[in-house]
């Protein structure tokens, strides 16, 4: 008799990754994967590039449209293909397996690394307010703190996720607490920058632009759950609510965090301050507040630290399973159900990035490197529609066409700036992504596998 429902996607040539997690984990690994490194540093880099109050929370508000308008239209996307990969699996299903393996190819060599090495070393810094390490010793303790959160996530996804849970929810109490803390105790708040004027205009537009990539830096994260999306359990459901609800949620917590900042701290020492989170708690509570402040980013850093590498392995491994890299890193754990080896190659890769370059370095190479393919990403959705348009959509983007088409205005004008304000950087970056492209046509030829499933 033949069949009344449609067929089921191909399973690949191992055992799949088991659905586990529902709502609430895959939120907390989205809030969990973004909170925590870049809203306790980035404000101070944001600051010494705008000069003004006005256009820092400009900024901080432009990211926040930016990604709430990219969380919208991957929510659709998410449903309609609710695979292990997120944005891997949208390129190719769109454009095909070249785009594709260029995303896998920049996040082996220079996204992935550089998250996880940017995020480490936020983590080992603040340790330094606790026990003095020299620039080696930071780097050091960032390499353990990869191969610790690596060897857990190789053990369990459940443990990963209840780890995820326990830390998104101590750090968004911890910012909020924070937040609200230092409008009660701030002394009135005369000497930040709240009480001087509200100028719009920042010090240079240039600078506005290279501060745009270090605010999306901090709200990277956003998209990491669709990674994921194969492990959530009734995806059409959990998967827009996670990644809505999340996005939100970190909108909230960050300008309240960036308010808070602003109302204690004066500009100049904003831009000065390498520990800003630090910084601020000291102007209410002393010294001691800046240790405890110290220890919740700590404890923040470590949970998004665990986040990221929960998420990004999946990459690797789909484009494993795709045929796209090699075969044994879509290996699944006979007993642990974990994409194991994907796993360890990020660990190895992290550590690698931590040993020799510094915390701007990598947050530059991450955002530079991943936001080409975000837009691609998002673009997939125009693509899709027109392809499949009677395919079952559980969640469609509202304000269609223009939420993607937003995001995609917003992407290019970051990149044309990124490249005129920081053309070696953005040059080299571009090029590495595009020697993926002679390395696709060399593993094809050698016969690894064109793409598509077996």
């Amino acid at each position: 008799m033949p069949p009344t429902e449609p067929a089921p996607p191909p399973e690949p040539r191992t055992g799949r990754l088991p659905r586990r997690l529902g709502v609430w984990s895959a939120a907390a690994v989205l809030v969990g994967s973004t909170i925590g490194s870049g809203i306790f540093r980035v404000p101070s880099t944001v600051a010494a590039d705008v000069g003004t109050v006005g256009s820092l929370a400009l900024l901080w508000i432009l990211g926040a449209a930016v990604v709430v308008c990219g969380a919208l239209t991957l929510s659709e996307l998410a449903t309609l293909v609710p695979e292990s990969g997120g944005v891997y699996v949208y390129i190719r299903e769109a454009f095909g397996p070249l785009p594709a393996f260029l995303f896998g190819w920049t996040e082996i060599l220079l996204i992935r690394p550089s998250a996880l090495g940017a995020i480490a070393m936020i983590f080992a810094g603040y340790l330094g307010t606790f026990v003095h390490l020299s620039n080696t010793g930071v780097h050091m303790v960032a390499a353990a703190a990869i191969a610790v959160v690596g060897a857990a996530n190789v053990r369990s996804v459940v443990w990963g996720a209840g780890l995820e849970n326990v830390t998104t929810a101590a750090k968004v109490l911890a910012l909020t607490a924070l937040a609200l803390l230092a409008f009660a105790f701030g002394g009135g708040g005369g000497g930040g920058s709240l009480a001087g004027t509200l100028s719009f205009e920042p010090t240079t537009w240039g600078g506005f632009g290279v501060a745009l990539i270090a605010v999306l830096w901090a709200y990277d994260g956003w998209a990491d759950l669709t990674f994921m999306a194969g492990e959530v359990r009734d995806p059409a459901r959990t998967l827009p609510r996670a990644l809505l609800g999340g996005t939100l949620t970190i909108v909230v917590v960050y300008l309240l965090t960036n308010a808070a900042y602003l109302y204690l701290l004066p500009m100049d020492r904003m831009a000065g301050s390498e520990l800003v989170a630090a910084d601020a708690a000291t102007v209410v509570f002393g010294r001691a507040g800046a240790s405890v402040v110290a220890a919740l980013v700590m404890l923040s850093t470590f949970g998004s630290l665990n986040g990221s590498m929960m998420t990004g392995p999946r990459i690797f491994w789909a484009m494993a399973d795709d045929g796209l890299f090699f075969r044994p890193v879509a290996a699944v754990h006979a007993k642990w159900r974990t994409p194991w080896v994907a796993i360890l190659l990020a660990s190895a890769l992290g550590i690698g990035y931590v040993s020799f370059r510094t915390f701007e370095q990598l947050a530059d190479a991450f955002i530079l490197g991943i936001w080409p393919f975000y837009a691609l990403a998002v673009a997939a959705v125009f693509v899709l529609r027109r392809r499949r348009p009677d395919a079952e959509r559980p969640f469609r983007t509202p304000g269609y066409p223009w939420v993607p088409v937003v995001f995609l205005l917003a992407s290019l004008g970051l990149l044309a700036n990124a490249t005129i304000q920081q053309p070696a950087s953005t040059l080299l970056g571009f090029g590495l992504i595009l020697l993926g492209a002679p390395a696709y046509w060399v593993w094809k030829r050698l016969g690894r596998g064109a793409g598509g499933r077996p």
